[in-house]
């Protein structure tokens, strides 16, 4: 379907919406396309505060348009003969599914809710200088869960060994909690491009999935 040249347009990220408009996950430009191709899902394009709905073939025709117009405004993906504008959000015209309440509990979630600083020492870092502490370690009982769980810089992991803060003479930043809403939808969201998303996600009681 696409050219084989280098497609920066497919890095990106989709919003994608039940067929309630409820937010479902977040996927990859190229499986969005691949939805859209097979008619599984439709184009929620957001202008002014309005929705349209567009399938593939309209999508390609008002993607010729902005592709003349506001060519800037857009990501974009090269086929053999023509150009397609990524879209923010899609619809699965046939899923009704009810959203995920709960945020996943895995290493990528934890960086995101401490934004990557350590929660010692308060700097903040690559994932490659950060690890998983255990603030009440697992030797006098502590257990895996986002309550004893925290970002960690390897120098302050280190120095706190197998103790607890206090036996560390070492201070949480703050407490660590259960996010209620997953961190990385706010971390997307602080994206020029992705401001289209927030709308669907302001009001809502539950978070959506990465995958």
């Amino acid at each position: 379907m696409f050219s084989g040249q280098l497609q920066p347009g497919l890095d990106c990220r989709v919003l994608v919406l039940n067929k309630h408009y409820m937010a479902l996950r977040i996927i990859s430009a190229r499986r969005a396309f691949s939805l859209l191709f097979s008619n599984h899902a439709e184009v929620i394009a957001c202008d002014d505060g309005s929705y349209a709905n567009y399938n593939f073939n309209s999508w390609k025709e008002v993607s010729a348009h902005r592709r003349q117009f506001e060519a800037n405004k857009h990501d974009w993906i090269a086929t053999v003969n023509f150009y397609l504008a990524v879209p923010r959000v899609i619809r699965l015209l046939t899923y009704n599914r009810v959203p995920n309440t709960t945020v996943k509990f895995n290493r990528r979630n934890l960086f995101a809710r401490d934004k990557n600083h350590c929660q010692y020492c308060g700097k903040r870092f690559p994932a490659a200088g950060l690890s998983l502490d255990h603030v009440i370690p697992r030797r006098l009982g502590g257990v895996t869960s986002w309550e004893n769980i925290v970002c960690a810089c390897l120098k302050c992991n280190v120095k706190k060994g197998g103790r607890t803060p206090s036996q560390a003479r070492m201070k949480l930043i703050k407490k660590p909690v259960r996010p209620k809403n997953n961190p990385m939808v706010h971390v997307h969201l602080g994206h020029e491009r992705y401001k289209s998303w927030k709308q669907f996600l302001d009001h809502a009681y539950w978070s959506v999935e990465l995958t």
